[in-house]
């Protein structure tokens, strides 16, 4: 069995940014990682977390799904350290574990948890370039040339935070959903320095799509995307595109897309995400996405909030689907 205690933050280039203590700093004044340690005191797993307070609650959330540092590392004991993480975190006067970030995709839930099936679309990048581009569909290749043809540039760097939190916000209006102030925007980004690019197409010096990528040498995540609704047709594949040949050059090893839903509706918003992601030769992780209830009162006042302000929470959204993907993959947990 294995130990939990917080350990101390040894983050390194090789690692997920989400990691580094640069952007749990930049997320909240709360954070550590939680590490699994063996009886003979080697580490197993680590657990990158922060703290939230809103009120009179106090949230979790892990900014990560399980960092594996041994191979033998099982679901089994994943699930007991996911469980014991739950019981130190309670003993820190956690109320309620908040659904992760849609770049934590966990191989497992603990029991009691709230779970609902999730994925993430990954392109590695240690491939040809020639590759990279061939994996992209016909049709997303010719807008690109298109998009090249016509003229489209890219600029990148902190200059661009304004323009590209006016496309974020305005693009997460128009589908009425809720999208963070822009201090807190601009805090994250500016936190992780180098680690952080904003990337904007533009067509005759006018802004067309926008995306935020937090990035080390493991994985460049495109984080929040935008675009105007009079955007030049293919300007976000153009903009993708330029990012990952970027990322690639820098020596990334992965390009995470990041969260996307297991079947959704088809013809839906949703399937058009998931679609894009795909098209671009993308491959999904499948897993969970989960929250829990520790404090059972307090986490019925989160509940009636987040449905208020947004339907509910990510979790909620989804859960219906957990019973049928756990038959697809039998064995899976």
């Amino acid at each position: 069995m294995l130990n939990v205690d917080q350990i101390q933050i040894k983050w390194t280039p090789d690692m997920p940014i989400y990691a580094s203590e640069h952007f749990l700093r930049a997320v909240s004044d709360e954070f550590g990682w939680l590490g699994g340690i063996d009886n003979k005191g080697n580490l197993i797993c680590i657990l990158p977390y922060s703290i939230i307070k809103k009120g009179f609650i106090r949230f979790c959330r892990f900014r990560l799904e399980t960092i594996v540092r041994h191979e033998d590392f099982s679901i089994e004991q994943e699930k007991y350290f996911l469980k014991s993480s739950i019981n130190w975190l309670k003993n820190k006067k956690i109320d309620v574990i908040l659904p992760p970030s849609t770049n934590a995709i966990f191989r497992c839930f603990p029991e009691g948890a709230i779970a609902a099936p999730y994925s993430t679309w990954i392109l590695y990048l240690q491939q040809d370039i020639d590759q990279l581009w061939h994996n992209i569909s016909i049709k997303y290749r010719k807008d690109i040339k298109r998009a090249t043809e016509k003229g489209l540039e890219i600029k990148e760097g902190p200059d661009q935070i304004d323009i590209a939190y006016r496309l974020i916000k305005n693009t997460f209006s128009r589908s009425k959903l809720y999208f963070m102030d822009y201090n807190s925007f601009k805090k994250i980004n500016l936190g992780l320095g180098a680690n952080a690019k904003i990337l904007v197409a533009y067509y005759n010096n006018i802004p067309q799509s926008c995306t935020s990528y937090h990035y080390s040498k493991y994985c460049a995540y495109a984080v929040h995307g935008g675009s105007s609704p009079e955007a030049f047709p293919g300007a976000m594949k153009f903009l993708q595109w330029q990012a990952i040949k970027l990322f690639k050059a820098e020596g990334v090893k992965y390009f995470d897309f990041l969260g996307a839903r297991v079947n959704p509706q088809p013809h839906s918003k949703q399937e058009g995400i998931m679609l894009f992601k795909k098209y671009f030769g993308a491959s999904p992780r499948y897993g969970f996405i989960w929250k829990y209830p520790i404090n059972k009162i307090k986490y019925v006042f989160y509940q009636v909030g987040i449905k208020f302000l947004m339907g509910g929470d990510i979790v909620d959204q989804e859960k219906s689907k957990l019973d049928q993907f756990l038959t697809y993959f039998k064995g899976f947990i």
